[in-house]
């Protein structure tokens, strides 16, 4: 892939810098070295403070393949109605299980994980354990 076209990391102009700007430089490294590709795409993890996406992505075409969050209309439906809050661990696994049936119809097997800088803890692994149950090798 060309180095060109990737988006460039955030700077800032402070001395010291901030979480997010660390998690970015992480990410960064992280991307330079996995891409996904047709036989094998990326699925890509990213938390906010109250939701979680994930989505499988072709890097070779720039194409998203499959995408859930907790923001997905029918995930949204089944947390209201079970009083789940979106930023648990419990969402997050649903996520990943949605992401999955997704990729399941749109052809994808298996995948390549990013986590996005994050660690791979809490959220993040219940969207992967979630992606695992739901039938992606990875």
């Amino acid at each position: 892939m060309n180095t060109a076209t990737r988006p460039r990391a955030v700077t800032t102009t402070c001395k010291t810098a901030s979480r997010t700007d660390k998690r970015v430089k992480r990410h960064q490294r992280m991307r330079n070295k996995i891409a996904g590709t047709t036989e094998r795409p990326r699925l890509a993890v990213f938390k906010s403070n109250e939701h979680t996406y994930a989505q499988i992505i072709d890097d070779t075409q720039g194409v998203t393949l499959a995408a859930a969050s907790t923001l997905s209309k029918g995930l949204r439906e089944t947390l209201s109605t079970d009083n789940v809050n979106a930023k648990t661990v419990s969402a997050a696994e649903m996520v990943g299980k949605l992401v999955a049936e997704a990729g399941k119809a749109a052809g994808v097997e298996k995948v390549v994980f990013d986590r996005g800088g994050f660690l791979y803890h809490g959220r993040i692994r219940a969207v992967a354990e979630g992606a695992r149950e739901g039938g992606l090798d990875f």
